[in-house]
């Protein structure tokens, strides 16, 4: 017996050790039984004076089960025993292996021989997050947990579909050999480096993006640059198809413009070169500034009927307007397209600038200066480097892409597909990561079988695109909050790899029910996790500050209870190694003879 009960406090109690206790040991961070006749309680020793300890009560043994958490304390003549290291691989470690329920997670640092484990479930099919500072073996911690989820022989997680969105691009030397650990399982990586040849360029078509997408990619600021993009879309599903498919459609769209300006008030010189300019760049075989315009005794062009008399006026204003309105169709309505045809940003630029001029951007200022900052930067965004991201070589609907992401270039199902997006800027990393976890989304939600395929989206360094940003404002809705709140019903989880948690989106955070956690020690990070987290004490939050790299406590849904792990180094590992400084200052100085 370890000694005797001496005080029972809210969720711990006061140990005096027995006089034959040996005061050399170290038994911080041990396990105790608390044996009061038929109820056996598990705690964990936190505290250690001179004779004295102090034990966290952690739950209970029921019908030969562990069972986190506690109602009935112990008295005072119960009896306490410390674990042996067989009772305590029943009560933490892997109960089976190599088997489709239990995962390997590392070893307890406490009891060498002790594996710990999770169960499959319920990790993956809940949100997860992993936190700690820099250097404190976050990366490698991944790495190396995906590497033992292959690494089971009986069973082969063949279709996982786990969607890396990789900071750094240190996740492509731990992965790009798994099928050495499992030839069933293969790796496929997108990068954002146009010039580098290994791996195939992230390439996004324009037609599978709806108006919140493009809004996201825009940069949009206000509600009312919303209605141009919807009607820009709904324009591109009429401008950017073949003419005669839309030529009744396309001549109402045009005819409606013009009478627009005609009807605008503007001088008659403003009219006839607003006219041009529209019809030079829009027109139809039918509608155009050839038109021929058939009067009694002689017939002129359209574009002959705009010049203006020695008055100043159009005198065939009327003649025009009569014209223009042959072309209207009141039983044609505009739609949104259904992504059933391929077009490009250039075809959406022209659609823009069609809407900006059917909204009334020529006979106001206010709206000019609201939605011309859109039409500046879809063209900035059309001739940059990042336009080559929306060029897609041919149509593909949005089932087939999902295909082809997942399946490598000989044809094999990719069950670890690794986006690089370290080399574009921080904001369009993150429109690329929403834009993905979207299309995810929505398609997980279209499927009849609800949840028949999982995906799972992985976010190195999470907060700098999971945060409090203005998305719901916006449009109503944050995607990863979303996802967070809404994805587990539909297979798509959210997994969050950061170094800064004060940083991330709060809703994100709350919704996680699995943590592994890293030394960190700054101030606010662990406040912040101490407030947002539940079910998580001061003691858990104390052991952050002091966890030597590679070990992490993990606790939630898919564990028995907080506990700590050293998990084994990543082979191959991710490129996430400190600056090696000695080796890059010095050079060796050979002395001369």
């Amino acid at each position: 017996m370890l000694g005797k009960i001496k005080e029972i406090l809210e969720n711990s109690i006061l140990l005096e050790l027995s006089s034959d206790f040996d005061n050399k040991s170290n038994i911080i961070n041990k396990y105790v039984m608390i044996d009061d006749e038929n109820h056996r309680i598990i705690g964990e020793i936190v505290n250690m004076k001179v004779n004295m300890v102090s034990i966290n009560l952690l739950g209970e043994i029921v019908n030969q089960q562990f069972v986190f958490g506690l109602i009935t304390k112990p008295s005072l003549a119960a009896n306490v025993y410390l674990l042996t290291e067989e009772a305590t691989s029943i009560i933490v470690g892997m109960q089976q292996e190599s088997n489709n329920k239990e995962l390997y997670i590392g070893t307890s640092p406490i009891y060498k021989n002790v594996k710990i484990g999770t169960n499959i479930n319920n990790f993956f099919s809940n949100h997860f997050c992993i936190l700690g500072s820099s250097g404190s073996g976050k990366s490698s911690g991944f790495a190396r947990i995906i590497q033992n989820l292959f690494s089971i022989r009986n069973y082969v997680a063949y279709n996982a579909n786990i969607f890396l969105f990789d900071a750094y691009g240190e996740y492509h030397n731990a992965f790009q050999s798994i099928s050495t650990i499992n030839p069933n399982i293969s790796f496929k990586a997108y990068t954002t480096n146009l010039n580098q040849a290994n791996s195939e360029i992230i390439r996004i078509p324009v037609w599978l993006l709806g108006v919140d997408e493009l809004a996201l990619l825009l940069g949009v600021e206000k509600h009312s640059q919303l209605p141009i993009l919807e009607k820009a879309m709904k324009l591109v599903n009429v401008f950017a198809r073949v003419e005669e498919e839309v030529i009744k459609h396309k001549n109402d769209i045009i005819a409606r413009a013009i009478l627009d300006i005609l009807s605008s008030g503007r001088s008659s010189p403003q009219i006839r070169d607003q006219i041009i300019s529209i019809l030079s760049t829009y027109h139809t075989t039918q509608l155009n500034l050839e038109t021929e315009i058939v009067q009694p005794g002689y017939t002129r062009t359209l574009k002959q009927c705009l010049m203006i008399d020695s008055t100043g006026k159009i005198r065939e204003m009327e003649v025009i307007m009569n014209l223009i309105q042959t072309f209207l169709d009141d039983s044609l309505e505009l739609s949104m397209p259904k992504g059933n045809f391929a077009y490009t940003l250039e075809d959406l630029e022209k659609a823009l600038d069609f809407a900006l001029i059917s909204e009334g951007i020529l006979k106001s200022d206010k709206i000019y200066d609201e939605n011309n900052l859109l039409k500046v930067r879809l063209h900035t965004l059309i001739h940059s480097d990042n336009g080559e991201f929306f060029k897609y070589p041919n149509y593909v609907s949005k089932e087939e892409y999902i295909k082809r992401l997942l399946t490598t270039s000989s044809g094999r199902k990719a069950q670890i597909i690794n986006f690089n997006i370290n080399y574009v800027d921080d904001n369009f990393a993150k429109v690329i990561t929403k834009i993905y976890s979207k299309l995810l989304f929505d398609y997980a939600k279209s499927l009849i079988n609800r949840a028949s395929i999982s995906f799972h989206i992985i976010l190195e360094e999470a907060h700098r695109y999971v945060q409090n940003d203005n998305d719901s404002y916006l449009l109503g809705y944050n995607i990863f909050e979303r996802i967070t709140k809404e994805g587990r019903k539909y297979g798509v989880l959210l997994g969050l790899i950061s170094q800064r948690p004060n940083e991330l989106s709060n809703t994100c955070l709350s919704q996680c029910s699995n943590f592994i956690i890293f030394k960190i020690i700054y101030p606010d990070d662990i406040e912040y996790i101490y407030k947002m987290i539940p079910n998580i004490t001061h003691e858990i939050v104390n052991n952050f500050k002091i966890l030597p790299p590679g070990h992490c406590i993990a606790f939630g849904t898919a564990f028995k209870m907080p506990i700590m792990i050293q998990l084994d180094m990543p082979n191959p590992a991710p490129n996430s190694n400190s600056c090696n400084i000695s080796q890059a200052w010095f050079l060796e100085v050979k002395k001369e003879n």
